[in-house]
């Protein structure tokens, strides 16, 4: 494995939380300018636009928000072109987001424990949910969507990260109907002629739950449509594709409604981890003519999945399993977790035999880890290479601090570390141009920088983090820790 960049400056507990919890503090400017302050030089060749999201303000009026996820959207922009960098960052103006600033207060309550002011009496039976856009955003089919799994997209210009309103795949979502926030792109479709398609999901959770899967052409149609019926509670959060399935981990959760309707929790709040029920993974065809198939498999809990392939009637899929549901408490801080009283998430492969119905496991990276990325034309397929963000030592549970390369053909590992006062956000992976080689690119990642209370564009040589960061674009002012984004091509500058 590589040395940890800096190794010989940083402890063995690698951060304080005092430095990590600055990194949840509100942005309330929107900025515009271009980024002069930079360490190293950006390459020339990287051309587009890497767009994030997460939870902008995590008050309102400073009135606190219980918990992050619960946070307004606000997208960020980073438009490179020439070896030179924009910045550009707005709210998504969802209809809450504009209520609530009107009005100086809190209006709605947060699926994950935010509540009105006036106590239980005030919150009772209001059962409205809060679309805040703040969990993804993709462009695709020439539209940027701001997406939060549990209602419809939010449709933003791309240069200027206006709003301009809810958005319904061209009339296939209903007002206020779910698309999740993880789609994953099929960089070569078999039943498109080989043509990329964005594979994308939507629950109904209850008793029984229903599984939508949508499938959208380059121009952003939506080409296929079919639903499924899965029996229990599903609190599905990301999914994985092969060239052939969609495949859903079910996590073994309850969920008890009562104190949510009587206003006394969040509806996050309500969920129960079931340490001995097992977690069902269900795969799904993509080809109408297959039959739906659940599988059960170790109790345990998946946010977040890196990739899956198929190798004749087997699937294998590479994902971050916890041991349990971090579950949210009731009047709990969120910015005072102890990470050493949590298990870490880990990666873990998982392997499918449809034919003899069996599932077996293997752990595949003991270090804590999340937000896994890789090629995107390796998607659906067979890889190489994962990144994503790690835990800055090689046990135990902590923030992430640092990027991991992991080689699952040689079992090299490679990290880059931003300890002890650096945290990372998830990672992207952008080919170069023509390039040669499944790592043959870059990975673009923000980090919070404690030390000056801003955040920096870090970019990384894919191929070999020994080097250390090829460049460190500081930014003007810090961004909270986001969730996803994406990277495009298409260059996004006013004026361009």
């Amino acid at each position: 494995m590589q040395l940890y960049e800096r190794a010989s400056t940083v402890p063995t507990h690698s951060y304080q939380r005092q430095d990590w919890q600055g990194g949840y503090e509100s942005l309330k400017t929107e900025y515009d300018y271009w980024i002069d302050d930079i360490e190293g030089q950006i390459p020339p060749e990287l051309q587009g636009t890497l767009f994030r999201n997460g939870p902008g303000l995590l008050d309102v009026n400073g009135n606190a928000i219980h918990h992050p996820f619960d946070g307004d959207g606000m997208i960020s922009a980073i438009a490179f072109h020439n070896g030179r960098a924009h910045f550009r960052n707005r709210f998504v103006r969802t209809a809450a987001f504009v209520e609530e600033q009107q009005a100086g207060k809190i209006l709605y309550r947060g699926v994950f424990g935010t509540q009105k002011p006036g106590g239980w009496l005030a919150n009772a039976f209001d059962l409205r949910l809060k679309n805040i856009a703040n969990t993804n955003v993709v462009y695709w089919g020439g539209k940027l969507l701001a997406l939060w799994e549990a209602a419809d997209p939010h449709r933003l210009d791309p240069a200027t990260l206006e709003t301009l309103g809810k958005d319904s795949l061209n009339g296939v979502l209903a007002d206020g109907e779910a698309f999740a926030a993880h789609p994953r792109i099929d960089p070569r479709c078999n039943q498109d002629d080989g043509a990329p398609c964005m594979v994308n999901f939507s629950i109904k959770p209850g008793l029984s739950s229903t599984i939508t899967i949508f499938e959208l052409d380059p121009a952003g149609n939506v080409i296929r449509q079919h639903a499924h019926n899965v029996p229990g509670f599903a609190f599905i959060h990301d999914f994985a594709i092969t060239e052939n399935y969609c495949i859903f981990f079910q996590n073994p959760i309850a969920f008890n409604p009562i104190p949510f309707v009587f206003g006394l929790r969040g509806a996050g709040e309500c969920i129960k981890f079931q340490p001995n029920q097992p977690t069902r993974i269900v795969v799904i065809p993509r080809h109408k003519s297959r039959q739906m198939q659940i599988l059960e498999t170790q109790s345990g809990f998946v946010f977040h999945h890196a990739n899956a392939f198929e190798q004749g009637e087997e699937i294998f899929i590479d994902s971050i399993c916890y041991e349990s549901f971090p579950e949210v408490e009731a009047g709990s801080d969120f910015k005072q977790v102890d990470f050493d009283a949590l298990q870490p998430g880990q990666m873990w492969r998982f392997h499918v035999n449809l034919q003899q119905q069996t599932v077996l496991r293997a752990l595949i990276e003991p270090r804590c880890c999340e937000f896994p990325t890789m090629h995107p034309e390796k998607v659906g397929r067979p890889c190489r290479y994962l990144y994503m963000g790690a835990a800055h030592a090689n046990t135990g549970n902590a923030p992430l601090q640092a990027i991991l390369k992991a080689d699952l053909e040689t079992g090299h590992r490679q990290l880059w570390s931003a300890a002890p006062r650096g945290f990372v956000s998830e990672p992207i992976f952008v080919e170069r141009p023509h390039g040669e080689g499944e790592d043959d690119g870059w990975i673009l990642a923000l980090v919070y920088d404690a030390t000056h209370h801003r955040s920096d564009v870090v970019i990384l040589d894919a191929r070999n983090f020994e080097q250390g960061a090829i460049a460190r674009l500081h930014l003007k002012h810090h961004i909270p820790y986001g969730l996803h984004g994406s990277f495009t091509p298409e260059l996004f500058i006013p004026a361009y």
